[in-house]
């Protein structure tokens, strides 16, 4: 068994593909009926047809997970994430732990959780 892709909700599906096109390189493989496949795995998908699968409510900025990229030049990603068209929330500013190791915690426009951080 393996994990073929990671969904995520979208309140706009148009405005979060261009998001993840502009700022992670990520292009749309597929696009069907709500959904977007993403090159990397990643899944967006319309908020409400997720509420209808599941018969409840998306709950946005629960930060009970994480999409994590890795950068190697991460201060020009950060610039970038800086003069986005679209306001961007942080949580916190970049910054460097203790073993040497930088990263970038913020939201999507639709509230999930993104880090970025130097490999290694």
């Amino acid at each position: 068994m393996r994990l073929k892709n990671v969904l995520i909700t979208v309140e706009n599906l148009e405005r979060s593909k261009k998001f993840y096109k502009d700022l992670f390189g990520l292009d749309v493989i597929l696009e069907k009926e709500g959904n977007a496949i993403l090159t990397e795995g990643l899944v967006l998908q319309d908020k409400n047809v997720w509420k209808s699968a599941v018969g409840g409510n998306v709950l946005h900025k629960n930060n009970a997970s994480v999409l994590y990229f890795e950068e190697k030049e991460i201060e020009k990603f950060a610039e970038r994430l800086g003069a986005y068209e679209m306001p961007v929330e942080y949580i916190g500013s970049l910054v460097q732990h203790p073993w040497g190791r930088k990263t970038i915690r913020f939201y999507d426009p639709d509230g999930n959780l993104i880090e970025v951080g130097t490999p290694g």
